[in-house]
């Protein structure tokens, strides 16, 4: 069995964003040479999210208007995890949304349903964040 790792790093330039990353996930799996297997791809950081879903913006748009309901950022003073950062929110966010995906991989490509595609998801940026990429298989 092989196994490859990949850290992806990502510093948006807003408070939350989401980014499809399925190309990139590709490419790693090319790099990797891996035709029957697994890919993990997760956040390293407790703020982000990746999952699986279609890219459609009025969907994004959505998600976005869901969880600011769920869980808004402001004011910031109704969070009891509130001191020294100012993103209780974000953590919230990312459990509503998840942790991480995993993938498997036929004949050497992404086994996907119709219109599944791997975002990222920040809820937290403006700095850098690593995402970890792992597959393993032959």
């Amino acid at each position: 069995m092989k196994s490859y790792k990949k850290e992806l790093t990502f510093n948006t330039n807003t408070r939350r964003a989401f980014i499809n990353i399925t190309n990139t996930v590709n490419d790693c799996l090319s790099e990797s040479g891996i035709k029957e297997g697994l890919v993990l791809v997760n956040p390293m950081h407790i703020t982000a999210s990746v999952f699986i879903n279609d890219d459609e913006s009025g969907l994004h748009n959505d998600f976005e208007k869901f969880l600011e309901r769920l869980a808004p950022e402001k004011p910031y003073g109704q969070y009891a995890h509130n001191g020294f950062e100012d993103n209780a929110d974000a953590h919230i966010k990312r459990t509503i949304m998840g942790r991480e995906v995993v993938v498997a991989i036929t004949d050497g490509k992404l086994d996907f349903g119709p219109w599944e595609q791997i975002f990222y998801g920040e809820f937290d940026g403006m700095r850098n964040k690593r995402v970890l990429v792992k597959i393993i298989g032959e």
